[in-house]
């Protein structure tokens, strides 16, 4: 049993984490910005900061989100009742991945917005924010924070990722009904397929996840140096 054992875990792959994150970053903006291009809705992560962006538009999607971010972070640290200096890392992840939606938006218009490619850009966003999620979690670095908060409060509480990222989405998905709602009398940024992805991404990003365990091991720098 044991030497079977071995024998996967030599069989998988070494990942550099640090390339992990960079990879997640990259494609979980392009991911977020081509949901919300697919007319679908967009991705929960960012419905909070696209309800600010909406009713505030002085104020980029991309400013929005690094200030959602903030408040996030915040929050984990009141939860661990201690400051956590690698959370304050998690800004930087954010401010890039903050720049990095202003300029996916700035170009998504050019692709075609016919109904079969809108739901193509859906299955294909819906897949990058699940794989760039799950490279997240193994990562072994501080992430961005919007990925950081579900991942970070299910080791607080004890509770599964999968429910606690469900029950995340669900309460962005809600406080953006609300907000556009109250503000612009319609709800905007919420369609079908924000909805279905709130309900089943946790458990995609679980499945997605355990392919990659059995494949791969992530190791960053550090872990490296160690071994």
């Amino acid at each position: 049993m044991k030497e079977t054992e071995i024998q996967k875990e030599k069989s998988r792959r070494t990942v550099r984490g640090e390339l992990a994150l960079m990879v997640a970053v990259a494609i979980n903006s392009l991911g977020v910005v081509l949901m919300l291009h697919s007319g679908a809705g967009i991705s929960a992560i960012s419905s909070v900061p696209y309800a600010f962006s909406e009713v505030f538009t002085r104020v980029s999607l991309g400013t929005w989100t690094y200030i959602f971010q903030g408040l996030l972070v915040l929050s984990l640290m009141i939860l661990r009742k201690k400051f956590v200096p690698q959370y304050l890392f998690s800004f930087v992840v954010g401010f890039f991945f903050s720049e990095l939606l202003d300029i996916h938006k700035a170009w998504i218009g050019i692709l075609p917005y016919t109904l079969p490619m809108r739901f193509v850009y859906f299955i294909i966003s819906y897949l990058l924010l699940c794989i760039g999620i799950a490279f997240s979690n193994r990562c072994g670095l501080p992430i961005i924070p919007t990925d950081l908060f579900p991942r970070e409060l299910a080791q607080i509480t004890g509770i599964s990722y999968p429910k606690i990222k469900i029950s995340y989405d669900v309460i962005c998905l809600l406080t953006t009904a609300i907000l556009t709602f109250l503000f612009l009398g319609q709800i905007r940024g919420l369609g079908i397929g924000t909805i279905m992805a709130a309900f089943t991404m946790g458990k995609s990003i679980g499945m997605i996840g355990n392919i990659l365990d059995r494949h791969f091991r992530f190791a960053t720098a550090k872990d490296l140096k160690k071994a």
